[in-house]
C-alpha cells in the first residue's frame, strides 16, 4: 500500500525482552505506552484508536487484552481491535493504524505489540505454539516452527552448501549486538564453541541458533507528521506497508520464501525506492538459518550466497547492508505479539540516530520484515513496512 507522505511515527517506546514470571501484562504494556506517548508529546486522550498484536493467549487474558490493559492508562472510549496473526502480529497493528491515519478515521493512532511467555506450563506453551502451523496436520505430526527451519537448514546446506559454520555466525552476531542492546533479553555475547555446545534443538539446529521465549511490550504513535511538534525526536515516515499470504496451491522447498521478495516489492515500489537504497533491515531471524534466507530473499545477494555475507561482515552496523544491528530475534528476544512492533522501534531510534554503539552511520531508510504462522512449507504471512527520515 503506497504511503501518504506525511504519515509518520511520532513516538515509540518498549520494555526490556526477556523472561519475567514477576511481570504480568498491564505492567508491561504501561510501560511501552507511556515511553511512546511521552516521546510523542502526546497524551491517553490523544489516541484516537489502538490496534494490538497479541498471539499466544498464554496468562489468562483471552478475550479483550488491549481493553484490560490500556484502561488504567485513561485510553478508553476509543476503538481498540487485537490483531493476531503469529509472528506478524504487530507488524498488522502497525499497518493497521498507518491505514486509519491514512483513512482519515483517525488524527493519533496507537499500535501496541505485547506478549507474555513466561508462566505457563510447558504442554500449554507447546499447544498454543504448534498453532502457528495446521493443528489438525502439521502440528498432529511434530512439524512445528523448530522442525521446519530445522528442514529449512539441511535443505539450504544440501542445495546451496552453506555451512553450520555459517549458520552458527548468524547467533553470534546476534548476541554480540544483543549485548549492546540495554532492551534486548540476552546481555552477553558468546562465542561460536559456546553455540554449538548447546543442546540440540532440531538437527541441525541447537538451542543457541533459536530464538527465546520472552515477555515484553513495543508501542508506536502514528498520526501526520504535524502533530508532532512536541515530540522528543524528529517524525520517522512510514513510506509503504504490504502484507501477502503464501501460495498454498503450490508446497515451498524451504531454502526460499517467494512471498518475502513480493512483499518487499510492493512495499518498496509504494515508497518510492528500491531495495539497494535501504540502508538497515530488521528481519524475521526466529532460527539462525532465517536470516541467511530472508537476505537472499530480499535480494541483498544471490540465492544461496547469505552465508557468506555474514563472512564478509556485511550484515554487521559497519557494513553495506546492516542487518538486525537490535540483536534480532535470537538476541533481543522474541514475545510473538510485540516482535513486528519492536522492529519499528529500533527502525525508528536508528534513523533518529540514537542506536549508540549499535548506531548504522548515516542511516535515513529502513525497511522491517516479519513472517507470521507455516503451512505446506509456506508462510502464512509476510509483513513488510517501509520507512524513512
Amino acid at each position: 500500500m503506497s504511503a501518504d507522505s506525511s504519515i509518520a511515527i511520532v513516538g515509540a517506546g518498549m520494555t526490556r525482552f526477556g523472561y519475567t514470571p514477576n511481570r504480568d501484562l498491564r505492567s508491561l504494556a504501561h510501560e511501552a505506552v507511556t515511553e511512546s506517548l511521552l516521546d510523542a508529546g502526546l497524551g491517553p486522550r490523544d489516541v484516537e484508536r489502538v490496534y494490538l498484536g497479541y498471539c499466544l493467549d498464554l496468562n489468562g487474558q483471552r478475550c479483550i487484552p488491549g481493553q484490560i490493559v490500556l484502561r488504567d492508562l485513561g485510553i478508553d472510549r476509543v476503538p481498540i481491535t487485537r490483531i493476531e496473526s503469529a509472528c506478524s502480529s504487530g507488524s498488522l497493528a502497525i499497518h493497521e493504524a498507518f491505514r486509519a491515519v491514512a483513512d482519515g478515521r483517525a488524527e493519533v493512532a496507537l499500535a501496541v505489540g505485547l506478549e507474555k511467555m513466561s508462566g505457563a506450563s510447558a504442554d500449554a506453551t507447546r499447544e498454543s505454539m504448534s498453532g502457528g502451523a495446521d493443528a489438525e496436520l502439521e502440528a498432529a505430526l511434530g512439524i512445528t516452527f523448530p522442525g521446519v527451519f530445522g528442514m529449512a537448514a539441511r535443505r539450504h546446506m544440501h542445495r546451496y552448501g552453506t555451512t553450520l559454520d555459517q549458520i552458527t555466525a548468524v547467533s553470534v552476531k546476534a548476541r554480540r549486538l544483543a549485548a549492546m542492546n540495554q532492551r534486548a533479553h540476552f546481555d552477553t555475547a558468546v562465542g561460536a564453541d559456546e553455540v554449538m555446545a548447546s543442546r540440540m534443538v532440531a538437527d541441525p539446529l541447537r538451542l543457541l541458533h533459536c530464538c527465546p521465549l520472552s515477555d515484553g511490550c513495543a508501542a508506536v504513535v502514528i498520526s501526520r507528521a504535524s502533530r508532532a511538534r512536541r515530540a522528543r525526536g524528529r517524525p520517522v515516515m512510514i513510506r509503504g506497508v504490504a502484507q501477502l499470504s503464501g501460495d498454498f496451491h503450490i508446497p515451498g522447498d524451504l531454502t526460499s520464501f517467494p512471498e518475502t521478495t513480493r512483499a518487499a516489492g510492493l512495499a518498496c515500489e509504494a515508497a518510492g525506492f528500491g531495495i539497494a537504497d535501504v540502508d538497515l533491515f530488521e528481519v524475521h531471524d526466529c532460527f539462525a538459518i532465517a536470516e541467511i534466507m530472508h537476505c537472499e530473499d530480499l535480494g541483498l545477494c544471490e540465492p544461496g550466497g547469505g552465508g557468506r555475507l555474514l563472512e564478509e561482515g556485511a550484515t554487521l552496523p559497519g557494513g553495506r547492508c546492516p542487518v538486525n544491528p537490535s540483536g534480532g530475534m535470537i538476541g533481543k528476544g522474541h514475545p510473538l505479539g510485540a516482535s513486528g512492533v519492536a522492529q519499528l522501534v529500533e527502525l525508528t531510534e536508528q534513523l533518529r540516530q540514537r542506536s549508540g554503539s549499535r548506531q548504522v552511520p548515516g542511516a535515513r531508510t529502513g525497511l522491517a520484515h516479519c513472517i507470521g504462522g507455516f503451512t505446506l512449507g509456506r508462510p502464512a504471512s509476510v509483513a513488510v513496512t517501509v520507512v524513512a527520515i
